[in-house]
């Protein structure tokens, strides 16, 4: 798709960003463009147009910037994941391994009503090891996990295998 190819072209390669050895995926280029962030978006939408979608849930905090948009344009309500500790309310937590060490996500106990459909939206799917988590925190809700969406996949990186039974739509693969 023409779209696709442009959005792509969008897209600025960083090399050896957060470290040595990595090719970093910058959005912001995309995100500055409106013509490109529109497309992004509409292009997105399109894709879970007239399902029932009770919740988008995005993570911190890239994550926000299409969860927000596209549970405005769902008209559904924005679910929040973040880091241990910065939710107010009590939540629900999961704790999984990173490449180096671990690390802890949270939901709000209430934010999803139990078998409420949601959406899940972030910028990456890499290892898949965040969704993987925020999938466990959607299971401790009750939550119905209706797809999830992505705006770039990292192939190489096989993150799929870890949300096998899942709908996955990503807009661009490298």
């Amino acid at each position: 798709m023409k779209t696709l190819a442009l959005l792509a072209q969008s897209i600025r390669d960083v090399p050896d960003f957060p470290k040595k050895g990595i090719m970093f995926k910058d959005i912001t280029t995309l995100l500055k463009d409106p013509k490109r962030f529109k497309q992004t978006v509409d292009t997105m939408y399109k894709q879970y147009k007239g399902k029932k979608i009770d919740a988008v849930v995005c993570v911190e905090a890239r994550g926000f910037i299409f969860g927000a948009v596209l549970a405005y344009k769902l008209n559904a309500g924005l679910v929040l994941v973040r880091k241990k500790g910065k939710l107010p309310y009590k939540t629900y937590e999961v704790t999984y391994d990173l490449e180096y060490g671990q690390d802890t996500l949270a939901i709000h106990q209430d934010a999803i009503k139990a078998q409420g459909s949601v959406l899940i939206v972030d910028d990456v799917l890499a290892t898949g090891g965040t969704i993987n988590a925020v999938c466990q925190l959607l299971k401790k809700s009750k939550a119905k996990i209706a797809g999830i969406g992505f705006l770039i996949e990292l192939e190489f990186l096989k993150g799929r295998k870890k949300l096998k039974g899942y709908s996955i739509t990503s807009l661009i693969k490298y």
